[in-house]
């Protein structure tokens, strides 16, 4: 009846898939990345079982999982050796209290070998938490929309840099076009899962690169105390022309439905104002796709040049002039500038000053 802290448990692959017998509800919320659904009781059991613990008393509670978990002994273990063939596996509730403590005394008479994560899923959301918090050496590429920065982040990824994708992680973009081609965002609490899990796996003493971010990516946000590392941490700025950001992200846009196009647009309205949103929309309609990104970026140039502007007083910022966006050359130029460049208290105003801030 092994009983494991948070980090031998995270850190034991080895040891089986994670299955989490919590309800299907309390799965969906938001899990431990890579965990499997076990549930002991289904949410309609659950929410009896919590309104018996309340209105009558524990001891009836505990009578009425019982009358659910009889029957479902059998699934239960049947369930267990699909997902888990090879009959080891890691084990965990809310609280590592009686639904993991039943579910170990069931799979452990079958025959498993099981590693019961102590204090539960709490105790993941208490590991997460903390990680947000540990601090980093953290490298943030800024730029203009359309300068290609997680291009960039992939290219650095790919040279054997620390990387940190948030985009990658919220699925989505960050913008009125983010959602574009992604799947479904994850809950809040899923997002934070998934990033603390991302965290977790960074190489210890080596900067981490990641791109500048507002504190919302679509509907998740960046934890508080992670996105105040990310604002006093150097930010390395993409200067790419507007020329070259036009074709780029017309060709991007190009890929997706006109309508899903137009709807981003109209999102917009209200600050790309009545005439530029009527363009807009006219050139998505005439298939003038560099037309109608050349309309765009107006306003969020101006959006991004006012955020540069009102940057933190003495944050270390370094300007990278860049030609074109091409992901592997901006890659090296900003590798250059951070091996050469040693971030002074004036790099706002350099920064400021080279971008026509």
């Amino acid at each position: 009846m092994a009983r494991s802290p948070i980090a031998d448990f995270l850190a034991a692959p080895a040891a089986g898939p994670i299955l989490d017998v919590r309800a299907p509800a309390e799965y969906a919320q938001g899990h431990i990345p890579g965990a499997l659904s076990l549930p002991l009781f289904s949410d309609e059991e659950r929410a009896r079982i919590g309104t018996a613990y309340k209105q009558v008393n524990p001891d009836k509670a505990v009578l009425l999982g019982l009358d659910f978990f009889g029957p479902k002994l059998r699934t239960l273990v049947e369930q267990a050796q699909q997902l888990a063939p090879g009959q080891e596996v890691r084990l965990h509730c809310w609280r590592g209290g009686l639904r993991s403590g039943a579910v170990q005394w069931l799979l452990e008479l079958a025959g498993f070998r099981v590693n019961l994560l102590d204090r539960g899923y709490k105790d993941y959301r208490r590991w997460a938490a903390a990680e947000f918090a540990r601090p980093r050496q953290w490298r943030v590429l800024g730029g203009y929309t359309g300068s290609g920065k997680t291009l960039v982040l992939h290219e650095l990824a790919a040279r054997g840099q620390a990387v940190l994708d948030l985009e990658g992680l919220a699925r989505h973009k960050g913008s009125a076009f983010g959602s574009l081609g992604q799947g479904p965002q994850p809950t809040q609490e899923q997002f934070e899962n998934d990033l603390a899990a991302a965290l977790g796996a960074l190489p210890e003493g080596q900067p981490v690169w990641v791109e500048d971010e507002s504190r919302s990516i679509g509907h998740v946000h960046i934890p508080p105390p992670l996105f105040a590392q990310l604002q006093a941490a150097p930010l390395l700025v993409l200067d790419v022309p507007r020329a070259a950001r036009v074709p780029k992200l017309a060709e991007e846009y190009g890929r997706h439905d006109a309508g899903a196009l137009a709807g981003a647009v109209l999102r917009l309205r209200k600050r790309l104002g009545g005439l530029a949103t009527k363009d807009a929309l006219a050139a998505i309609a005439e298939d003038d796709m560099d037309r109608m990104v050349d309309l765009v970026l107006a306003y969020y140039d101006k959006t991004y040049a006012h955020t540069m502007a009102g940057a933190p007083a003495g944050r270390p910022t370094v300007p990278v002039p860049a030609p074109t966006a091409d992901p592997a050359a901006n890659a090296a130029l900003v590798l250059a500038a951070a091996a050469t460049t040693a971030p002074e208290k004036e790099g706002g105003k350099e920064i400021k000053k080279s971008l026509n801030l």
